[in-house]
Formats: structure tokens, C-alpha cells, sequence
């Protein structure tokens, strides 16, 4: 139970002694979802670096793809045991941490250049994302309700909350990758940018009203994960799609700059992070343009789209063209986005009450692992057969995986 539905005294009351002065709810809305932005950007500010560090390494696509996995294996080890923690403890609780981890891991990947270091300081992100992913997203939801009592309906907090996640995992590729290309010392301006802009982020939020009651929540013990009741195989259906749409943000997170530069032949930094800048930039444009779309209509557009997005990165591999390869990425983009947020509305629908983070994080925890494991799996195959055939192949199974996911979820999601 959170104070969404108790006075304002009622939150400073829970804070007995804390002498830094709030913000009101509305401020600490658009704190927080700044602050999720930037994380999130932190998150993917490697992309167009990766190139970077196999050349200066010496590694290939594999080490590359590892690296990044590192991240997924953290954010969903952080997802699966704390991620329930902010509904017990407070938002505001949890979000700290996970910037100071953040902070520790931008630390790392400066004084630490070495691949260990840069293997450690993944996953102290991938620890923080965690951290912030299923928080931040309750916790919006809190704070404009707090707000905004008389309009509990309201769509803003999930749009905001799209924006954040999926706008900052795209400015992150988009401003590492200018960097990279205009700025000195490629491997180290970015995270010196990043780590500024997450101690701004931990000092304002350290200012935002918490609306968790923590003396009620531990008399209370929510349940760490409990949907309502009949509704196990609505949210196993929007697992799967939640898996599918994000093995597609992987793909382009962990390989998209080794493609362009090894199969398009173009070495440019700005480019390597443009192409995840698409994605990632059409993910978020496609939930706000069509957030009017019942769920099982925006999945189903996104189950369509989809595919047509790998097909054309397919065939900008076999006929090599940025153009075609950026409108792959942006198609695809788009049908991830629109798959993840039919998934995630649904998640979100189908958790019990005072349950919403912890059934978040363990929907998060199948997100992050479709963002790692297909791309490792198609790094090995890329060793027995070529890029290109590995590219189709990673295609049809998730397109095919992706369309039996949608089919399997939105009969539920009618009924309900």
C-alpha cells in the first residue's frame, strides 16, 4: 500500500527527523523521471565505444557481446532480489542506491580502461538498472497520483515512464557516440559527461518526497511477486513478449556498431551510436504516437512490424546500405516498442495490489535476460556460419517466437 490515497502530512510524517527539504510530489515527478533518463542513458552510452575497445584490445564480436552481457546479468540479478524492495522500503530508498552504483560504475570504467575493469563496471550498471527500472516506473506513478488525486487514470506517468527508459537508452548511444567522434579521449569523456549528470540526478532526487508508508509496508510484508487472481497466464504472455521486444534492443545495443562498421564498412562513432539512437528513439516514438491503441491491437502492430524491421537489416547486410540498415533499425525499433508496451501495460494491470514493483522487476528480470542471451547465442552461431545467415535465422525465430507470444497473450488480455 502506498500514501497515493493519504494526505501530504501523512508522507512527511514517515520522515521523522530528515531535515532536507522536499520538493512537492509534482516537482519530484519530473526529478525522477530525469534521473531514470539519464541512468537508462548511462545504460547504453557504450554502444558506439564498443568498436573502440576491440580495436584497442585486441577481442572480437564475442568478448563484445559478453561485455555487454555482463550489464543484463546484473540488471536482472538486481531485478529478481531487490527489485520488490521499494514497495517494502520506499521509492525514493532504492533509487539512491542504485544512482550511487551508477556513480561507482562510471568511476570504474574511468580509472579501470582494462577489460576487467570494464567487465566490472558493467555490471555495477547493469546492478543499478536494475535497481532503477521497476522503482522508477512505480514510483512516477506514485508521486502523480499524490499529485493528482482526482485523475487516478491519468496515461501521463506510463508515458513519461516510456520516455524515460526508452528515450534515455537512446540518447545514451547518440551522445557517447558524438563524443567519440568530436571530443578527446573517446574511451573516457563519455562516462567523465555521464557521472556529472548522475550526480545532479542523486542531488535532486535526494530532495523528492517518498510515498511509501515504511512503517505500514513492514507491518504489512507485501508479497514479494502476486498477481490478481486468474491472471498467471495474461502475465506470462506479456513475459514472453517483453523478452522478444528487448532481444531486438540487445541486438542493436551490443552488435549494431561492430555490423556497420564490419559489414557496412563505415567507421564512424557518430554513426555506430546514430544507428542505436534509431531504435531505441522509435521504440519510445511509437508508444506515445499510438498510447490510444488498446494493448492487444498495439501488440498486435507490433508483431507485424517487427519482422519487417529484421528483414530490412537482413538485406542491408546482403546489399550493404546505411540507409536501409537505419530504416531497419527504426522499423524495428518500432515494433519492439509497441510489443513492449502492450507487455509491460498488462504486467502492470495483472499485479496485486502493493505487489506492482515486485511484479515489475520479475517481468523486468525476462526483459533483460531477451536483451542478452540471443545475442550471445548469435555471436556463436556467427563462428559456424557467416553474419549474414546467422542474421536471417536470428529473424525468423524471433519474429515466429515474438507471433506466438502476441497470439498466446491477447486473447487473455480481452477477456480481461
Amino acid at each position: 500500500m502506498t500514501t497515493q490515497s493519504m494526505p501530504r502530512r501523512g508522507i512527511r510524517r514517515a520522515q521523522p527527523g530528515l531535515r532536507w527539504q522536499r520538493v512537492s510530489p509534482g516537482a519530484g515527478f519530473w526529478i525522477v523521471a530525469a534521473a531514470f533518463t539519464s541512468l537508462m542513458a548511462f545504460g547504453t552510452a557504450p554502444t558506439p565505444l564498443w568498436p573502440l575497445y576491440a580495436a584497442r584490445d585486441g577481442f572480437g564480436s564475442t568478448t563484445v557481446t559478453i561485455a555487454f552481457a555482463v550489464m543484463v546479468v546484473g540488471a536482472a540479478g538486481s531485478l529478481f532480489f531487490l527489485g520488490h524492495l521499494s514497495d517494502r522500503l520506499g521509492r525514493r530508498r532504492i533509487i539512491v542506491p542504485a544512482l550511487i552504483i551508477a556513480l561507482a560504475a562510471a568511476g570504474t570504467l574511468l580509472a579501470w580502461p582494462q577489460l576487467p575493469g570494464l567487465i566490472a563496471g558493467r555490471l555495477l550498471t547493469g546492478v543499478a538498472i536494475g535497481l532503477m527500472a521497476s522503482t522508477a516506473t512505480a514510483y512516477l506513478a506514485d508521486l502523480h497520483r499524490e499529485q493528482h488525486p482526482g485523475a487516478p487514470g491519468s496515461r501521463l506517468p506510463g508515458m513519461i515512464s516510456t520516455a524515460a527508459n526508452l528515450g534515455g537508452l537512446a540518447l545514451g548511444p547518440l551522445a557517447a557516440g558524438i563524443l567519440a567522434q568530436w571530443a578527446p579521449d573517446p574511451l573516457v569523456t563519455p562516462y567523465v559527461v555521464f557521472g556529472a549528470l548522475l550526480l545532479v540526478a542523486l542531488a535532486l532526487v535526494l530532495a523528492s518526497p517518498e510515498t511509501v508508508d515504511r512503517e505500514l509496508q513492514v507491518q504489512q510484508r507485501p508479497a514479494k511477486f502476486a498477481l490478481r487472481p486468474g491472471s498467471a497466464p495474461a502475465f506470462a504472455g506479456a513475459a514472453a513478449v517483453g523478452f522478444c521486444a528487448f532481444a531486438v534492443m540487445g541486438l542493436f545495443s551490443s552488435l549494431g556498431a561492430i555490423i556497420i562498421r564490419g559489414d557496412l564498412g563505415i567507421t564512424s562513432h557518430f554513426i555506430g551510436g546514430l544507428a542505436a539512437f534509431a531504435v531505441f528513439a522509435l521504440s519510445a516514438t511509437a508508444q506515445l504516437a499510438l498510447a490510444r491503441l488498446s494493448v492487444p491491437r498495439m501488440l498486435t502492430a507490433g508483431a507485424v512490424t517487427f519482422p519487417l524491421g529484421l528483414a530490412l537489416v537482413a538485406a542491408a547486410m546482403y546489399h550493404p546500405s546505411l540507409g536501409l540498415y537505419l530504416l531497419g533499425a527504426a522499423v524495428s525499433g518500432a515494433g519492439a516498442g509497441l510489443l513492449f508496451k502492450g507487455a509491460i501495460t498488462t504486467t502492470a494491470a495483472v499485479a496485486a495490489p502493493g505487489s506492482r514493483a515486485g511484479v515489475l522487476a520479475v517481468y523486468f528480470v525476462i526483459a533483460y535476460l531477451g536483451m542478452g542471451a540471443p545475442s550471445i547465442i548469435l555471436t556463436v552461431i556467427d563462428q559456424a556460419v557467416s553474419p549474414k545467415a546467422a542474421m536471417i535465422g536470428f529473424a525468423v525465430v524471433l519474429s515466429a517466437a515474438a507471433a506466438l507470444a502476441v497470439r498466446a497473450a491477447t486473447p487473455v488480455r480481452r477477456a480481461g
